[in-house]
This record gives structure tokens, sequence and C-alpha cells, in this order.
């Protein structure tokens, strides 16, 4: 690895000599200027990494000089010395952007440690500035996949949403039909992207957990919380905060929620103190919460603060011209991951993948891709690659389509349902989660199927995971 390089700007030639030889016996590469002419004519012809500024210097001041070199030359730190030390001048010289301040006259010793120091804490922002830039070209605007009108017309609200001052986004779509992908696009499209992106499910932790997940808990607030804890809104100040499946979220924890987006500020579980936050909320559903709406299983106001800016992502079936896009998109990332040189589908394979239904959408796409690349070193992804439920003859029904096949006569969509929740848990021996699973539904539209058609083991029933199968 190259030495780091240090520019050393002072009118004492002895002063200048005394330090290079001590840097220069530490590894480090010292060149030296006499004064603030020669500092330019050094910086313009090379980089530093750091810069050692005496505060007077014959032809002006070094203090004067610390925030262009930060403004031009934002990758270099600045350490200001000085003959004259006070607690007012160093105060001055880090507020113009110095990184620190030494007295002369200069002990060597502390010297090399404040500049090991300083150049650490640099080199950790540079790469913090580099792994910013990695995320906004690796999730934003550009990753999202698609030509079909309907994915324009995504692209273009997108677009619109993250260059606006919208505080909130309502996605919808089915489950796996990308809309992570849009929520992390729109955040890192717009000027919130370097401050944090924060994601949570709602369903993925325990309703009685989920409040302090999002606003945070006082010490003592409940048994166990023994140290203060800030949420996850709090945490995404300035940023954006992603509510995944909100249309689940349990509803003594919605109406705080509208507090919140309506005064942009809470109190921490346990807390008397309110806490004012800048944060965009961008919430996702594969719900119908209109339907949720009606059945009194979301609140009203809720859903009319949080549709402001409703996007509907379409599911893959009806992104004509995408499913090709899309394939070739994940062949390219897993090659950069699995280091490996796919070339792409052959011509039947693409055809068959463009037949699919994709019930799992673009999440299905994704792993199906991932599967084949672990298992095909190099060259072409060909039919007999796919999984067998893809591969299939043209027109073939799918295996949904097979075992669902809809009377002459027409069906009670009622009683299709009823029966279809039955089964599912006859087939999870009464086990509530594992139904749901089978349904591809939470446990809480589960809760209220059962209440609905009256199914024993409703959310009256005396066990919370079991329920009578032959019900």
């Amino acid at each position: 690895m190259p030495a780091e390089k240090i520019l050393l700007v002072d009118d004492e030639k002895l002063v200048r000599w005394s330090l290079r030889e001590r840097l220069t016996s530490e590894g480090f590469e010292v060149d030296e200027a006499e004064n603030l002419a020669a500092a330019e004519r050094r910086m313009a012809a090379d980089f530093y990494d750091l810069v050692l500024l005496d505060h007077r210097l014959p032809d002006g001041s070094g203090l004067d000089r610390i925030a262009p070199i930060a403004r031009d030359f934002p990758e270099s730190a600045v350490i200001m010395l000085t003959a004259y030390g006070t607690v007012e001048g160093a105060v001055r010289a880090i507020k113009a952007g110095a990184n620190d301040y030494l007295t002369k006259p200069i002990d060597g010793d502390a010297l090399v440690a404040v500049v090991r120091r300083v150049l650490e804490t640099t080199q950790l922002r540079r790469e913090l500035r580099r792994l910013k830039e990695d995320q906004k070209k690796v999730h934003g605007p550009a990753n999202l996949v698609g030509r079909s009108p309907a994915m324009r017309a995504v692209f273009d609200v997108v677009s619109k949403v993250a260059g606006s001052a919208a505080s909130t986004v309502l996605l919808t779509g089915e489950s796996g039909s990308g809309k992570d992908v849009v929520a992390k696009a729109i955040h890192y499209a717009s000027d919130r992207a370097d401050r944090p992106f924060m994601n949570i499910t709602c369903t993925a932790v325990p309703a009685t957990l989920l409040e302090s997940e999002l606003f945070g808990h006082e010490r003592g607030a409940f048994t166990d919380a023994r140290v203060g804890k800030k949420g996850l809104l709090e945490l995404a100040d300035g940023g954006t905060a992603f509510l995944d499946e909100i249309g689940d979220m349990p509803p003594p924890l919605q109406a705080k929620l509208l507090r919140f987006l309506e005064d942009k500020s809470f109190k921490r579980v346990g807390g008397t103190r309110d806490i004012q936050v800048d944060v965009r909320i961008i919430a996702a559903t594969n719900r119908d919460l209109a339907e949720a709406v009606r059945t009194k299983q979301f609140r009203e106001d809720l859903y009319y603060r949080i549709n402001v800016v409703p996007i509907a992502l379409p599911p893959l079936r009806d992104r004509k011209g995408d499913v090709p896009l899309l394939a070739q998109h994940f062949v390219l990332h897993f090659n950069r991951e699995f280091k490996k040189n796919v070339e792409g589908f052959s011509r039947r394979a693409l055809a068959a993948l463009e037949r699919y239904g994709w019930p799992g959408n673009v999440r299905e796409m994704r792993n199906v891709v991932e599967r084949m690349m672990i298992l095909e070193p190099s060259g072409t992804l060909h039919l007999e690659d796919l999984p067998s439920e893809i591969r299939g003859e043209p027109g073939a029904a799918s295996e949904t389509e097979r075992a669902f096949r809809l009377p002459p006569g027409g069906v009670e969509l009622e009683e299709v349902e009823r029966t279809l929740v039955r089964q599912a848990l006859t087939r999870a021996d009464g086990n509530r989660t594992h139904a749901a699973r089978l349904l591809g539904v939470s446990r809480d539209t589960l809760r209220y199927k059962l209440k609905k058609f009256g199914l024993a083991g409703s959310a009256s029933g005396p066990e919370p995971d079991q329920v009578e199968p032959g019900a």
C-alpha cells in the first residue's frame, strides 16, 4: 500500500526539517511548502492525504485557507499548526474545517499520534462516502428494470416523487412485485440519499414489540428495558422509513402512527418528551387497504393519510416484454456475485420463462435464476436447467390452473375461500401459522377469515396456534 502523502506548510525551514524527519521515519511521504502560494501550486499538481498548515505565513493566514482547502480538496485532511495556541483559535480552526489543532513547539510523539488519528478518521469517511455512492448505484432508479407501459408509468411516478417533498408514499402490489426495490429507488434518487434508509416489516416483529421498534423506549419502560433505545423513526431522521406490510399493523399502533404522521413527533414508550424528526414514510402492502377499511381492519383516517401518493406495482404476468430483461438483469447480477461468466438463456429457455405465470412475481424469478446460476458454472442456461414447474409445452396450464377449474355454471367465491381455509387448517393439523403460510396470508388475515366463516378456533379460541382441523 502506498505511503500516505503529507504537505507541510511552514515558513520556518528548521521546523519543516524537524517535522519532516519525524514523519518520514514513521513511513509517511512528506512534501514541503514555505508559503501559501507554494502550497497551492503543490496541491494543484498532486494529491495529499493531509495538510499540516501553519497559522501565520508570509503571504497570509493559514486559518483563512482552511475553508477553501476543505471546499476544493475534500479528500485532504487539515491540521492547524500555531505558536499562538488559544482555545478561541482552536475553536475557529475547527469551525473553519480543520480536523485537529497542534500548538508549537510540537512534540514528535504527539504529532505522530494526531496525524495517525486524523488519517484513520479521514479514511473511514472516504470509505463511508464510497459505500453511499455504491448504494446509490445499486439501489437507485437505474436498478429498476422494465420497458412495459405499466412499468414506464411506475418509473415516471418514482422520478417525480423522489424529487418532491412528499412525506408519505404508499406502494401496493402482490407479494414479490418489487415494492422494496421501488422504495429504495425513491430514497436513493432523493436529496435524502445520504441519510439513513430504515426498513421494518410490520409482521416480522411481535405486536407487543413493534411500538418499541418504531418509536423506541426509555429505560424501565417495561420488563428487561434496562437501557433506553432509539426507535426506527428516530434513527431515520433526515432519511426514509420503509414500513413493509403496513396493512397488518395492529390497530392500536395505527393510531400512534397516524399521530406521528400528523405532527412529525412522537414519544418513546415510557417517555414524556416529544421527539421531532424529519422522515419520509414509504408504506407498502399486498392487501386491499380499501377493503380492509371497509371491514374495520384498517383505520380509515390512516389510510387516507398514507395514500397521498399511491404507486401500484403491476404483477410480472402483466409486464409483457419485461421477463427477458429481468432474466438477463439477474444473470448479470449473479455473475458479479458468484464470479461466473454465464452468457444468458437459450431461446427455448427464454420462451418458457415468458410463458410461465410467475405467481411469485419478480422475487420468484430472482430465486429461479439464482438457483440456476449456482448449478451452472458457465455458458448458456438451457430449458432443461429450468425447474419442472416452469418447463412446459406451449399453452400448457399451470399447476394452479389445473387445480382450479371454473365450472360452467360459476361458483360462490366466498364458499371457495371458506373451503380453502378449511383445507389449509386440516393440512396444517390446526396450526394457524402453518395454515396462513399455505394460504399466503398473514396470521391476522387468517384470524379474520376464521371469524368471518365461523370456523372453530377463531380469534376467540383457547389456543393461540391450534384450531380444530376438522371444523
